[in-house]
């Protein structure tokens, strides 16, 4: 039966344990077998691994294609004031895809156009990137501070509260 579906609408479908948990304006982009059982699905909003929730295009710090695996590194993110959050990265996670199809690609574009300005901040001990980036399914942006490893964290934490008093309707 899957062939069949894949051949009339271009897709694997949609497990129900997603599906029924898809908000009403998030779209199906594209859908990948993981090695070992499971469906990727890569929607308007975000990826969702076969076990687990959605980890939306503003949750993603990087998501490469290795020609076997797409490995998506996720973000931990603290808020730091009304729209301003401090990131982490999580630790990445691997999906071995048996016919990727659609799903690098897709996932690349999203998490590519989820950002909106991207600047870059010199700080002691590295970097971080200042993001403004798009949140699924919310009106506005929200503004990430995403230093590189080995950045102080205390000179990190400084700018995305410097950043959070410089805001309309922040003190």
């Amino acid at each position: 039966m899957t062939g069949l579906w894949r051949r009339l609408f271009g897709r694997d479908p949609v497990p129900d344990a997603i599906a029924d948990n898809l908000a009403a304006e998030e779209a199906v982009v594209a859908t990948a077998e993981v090695s070992g059982g499971g469906t990727l699905v890569v929607t308007s909003w975000g990826v969702w691994p076969p076990s687990g929730e959605r980890i939306g295009w503003h949750e993603i710090a990087k998501a490469a294609w290795d020609k076997t695996s797409l490995v998506v590194t996720p973000t931990v993110a603290e808020e730091i004031g009304p729209a301003v959050e401090l990131l982490a990265d999580a630790r990445p996670i691997r999906y071995r895809l048996t016919e990727p199809g659609k799903v690098p690609q897709a996932v690349h574009e999203r998490v590519t156009q989820s950002i909106r300005t991207r600047n870059r901040r010199e700080l002691p001990g590295g970097g971080a990137w200042v993001l403004q980036r798009k949140v699924p399914g919310r009106d506005g942006l929200v503004l990430q501070v995403r230093p590189d490893a080995g950045t102080n964290p205390v000179a990190a934490r400084r700018l995305a509260e410097g950043l959070a008093r410089r805001l309309p309707g922040t003190s």
